[in-house]
């Protein structure tokens, strides 16, 4: 099982105090988003793992060999010149590692701080195409991408969602797709990449997904992550994430 980190945006959002650097390497706990990931993918068996960059790509790049070094990993870049078009053309950048998948891969976002069970969950589901959902969700800040379940399936994928489902629940916005499904992936990547599609967002293609009855789900519920999108975000991350990754990763590691 191989990843892709999709890091290429430039974070307009969280303003301009944090518009000398790339997201994905803010830092928390000592660790930087991208190291996160790396650690967790890492402890969980993939070991090849692809960073998309674009916003101060150098900054990336300057940090991936002592990763590589740390973690043993074959972690490599991925660069998007065009990231200021819409993040669809992020995943048309990864098209090469995406079509030479031997079999299952993993999509990320690169923003989301998160404990190491949250992507246990998906990556030891049983179902080879599947994503992450928290019901625990908020409509009071940036809205949320909504995934409705019905008789045990995702049927939509979309934010401002409205509508009756047995269930509904955020995406974390890790994404599993097996070798079956691949083929579909590729083929919508390449749709929206064209014309005026260069413009969509790359929730449109795991949209077109979901839509089509993919994907299945695992119910990450209750475990700590948070997705940094705004300033509040960070601030959320530091005080309220991190300190749950810390104990809880310290209790596992001494067995108390």
């Amino acid at each position: 099982m191989n990843a892709i980190i999709y890091a290429a945006g430039r974070a307009t959002r969280l303003g301009p105090a944090y518009q000398d650097r790339t997201k994905i390497l803010l830092e928390f706990g000592g660790k930087s988003l991208l190291q996160w990931h790396v650690e967790n993918l890492m402890n969980l068996g993939v070991r090849r793992v692809g960073i998309v960059t674009g916003y101060r790509a150098e900054q990336v790049r300057m940090v991936i060999p002592a990763l590589r070094c740390r973690y043993g990993a074959d972690l490599f870049e991925i660069y998007n010149p065009d990231f200021c078009s819409g993040s669809a053309v992020s995943m048309l950048a990864s098209l090469p590692e995406i079509e030479r998948a031997a079999g299952t891969i993993l999509l990320m976002d690169g923003d989301v701080l998160y404990h190491q069970d949250v992507l246990r969950q998906l990556i030891e589901s049983k179902y080879p195409t599947a994503l992450l959902l928290d019901c625990n969700y908020s409509k009071a800040d940036d809205d949320p991408v909504l995934v409705p379940i019905r008789e045990g399936r995702p049927f939509e994928f979309r934010k401002q969602w409205e509508g009756e489902a047995d269930l509904v629940g955020e995406s974390i916005g890790f994404y599993k797709v097996g070798a079956q499904d691949i083929p579909f992936l590729i083929a919508e990547i390449r749709k929206r990449s064209r014309g005026l599609a260069r413009r969509d967002s790359y929730d449109e293609i795991i949209r077109a997904l979901v839509r089509t009855g993919r994907f299945q789900f695992e119910n990450a519920t209750g475990l700590p992550w948070i997705e940094i999108d705004f300033p509040y975000d960070v601030v959320a991350a530091e005080e309220l994430v991190l300190p749950r990754l810390i104990s809880e990763n310290f209790a596992r590691e001494t067995g108390r």
